[in-house]
């Protein structure tokens, strides 16, 4: 199937999967931002499949896109539920035997910690854009921001043509990150036990995290780790520099031959 819903532990998830071009490329999963969806991707997963001829398959976990929404408040370790429980469960369902995970912001961190808390032989290398790896006051404020953003501009809107719960989607990203429990989040411990080779995006410009993100993840993944620092770019490698974002991808999809 191109596209339709997973059954996973009681939710409907909503998928797509794009064909590869050339054959003996390993799948890219796509893991999504704290408040994106397969539609949040717009072209991206296209253009990824045609960057590197490898098949895309791209999903919306509980309680974003059209997937099923999820009970609330979100616990404080909702990143590693999706990661250990959720993830091997897709991978699973999807038929996805050798792949690359690539994930933006909260799905680089489900990468990070699937990649080191898993073990699974599947996952023959990482991309991050803009992954957490530690909570910072810059991220806080920012999320604070956002919240205020959705009460009084249009922003709800906006998110409600890409999310048929978007209020489900937005107060499970946002009440957990301003919670008093997340400020101690940390998912450092999984970065020592990561061997496949990895590439570590960030915008210069990022609003959400410092470079110090990157910084913990080089200093202490144990495979090749590859750091690369986007120029006028914010959070989102993928929309504010998208074709740096696909030739570094493509290049290190590449390298993995």
């Amino acid at each position: 199937m191109t596209a339709g819903f997973l059954d996973i532990a009681g939710a409907k998830l909503e998928f797509r999967r794009i064909a590869a071009r050339a054959p003996g490329k390993p799948e890219i999963v796509l893991l999504h931002e704290g408040l994106g969806s397969v539609a949040m991707w717009r072209d991206f997963p296209d253009r990824l499949a045609s960057a590197t001829g490898a098949s895309v398959f791209v999903y919306s976990r509980a309680g974003y896109g059209k997937s099923s929404p999820v009970p609330l408040p979100r616990p404080a370790c909702y990143m590693h539920d999706e990661a250990l429980e959720v993830l091997p469960r897709v991978l699973e369902a999807a038929d996805i035997r050798d792949c690359v995970l690539a994930g933006h912001s909260d799905g680089g961190s489900i990468a990070l910690i699937y990649a080191g808390g898993a073990g699974d032989m599947r996952v023959r290398g990482l991309v991050t854009m803009a992954a957490h790896v530690f909570n910072e006051k810059l991220c806080v404020d920012s999320i604070a921001a956002a919240g205020r953003a959705y009460l009084e501009t249009d922003l709800r809107q906006r998110l409600a043509r890409h999310h048929a719960d978007v209020d489900n989607a937005f107060r499970g990203w946002n009440d957990v990150w301003l919670s008093d429990e997340f400020l101690t989040w940390n998912i450092e411990r999984y970065l020592p036990r990561i061997v496949v080779p990895m590439l570590a995006m960030q915008g210069q410009d990022d609003e959400y995290g410092t470079q110090k993100q990157v910084e913990a993840i080089m200093g202490q993944v144990k495979g090749r780790a590859e750091k690369l620092m986007l120029p006028n770019c914010k959070h989102s490698p993928h929309r504010d520099q998208p074709q740096l974002t696909l030739e570094a991808i493509a290049r290190f999809v590449a390298s993995l031959a």
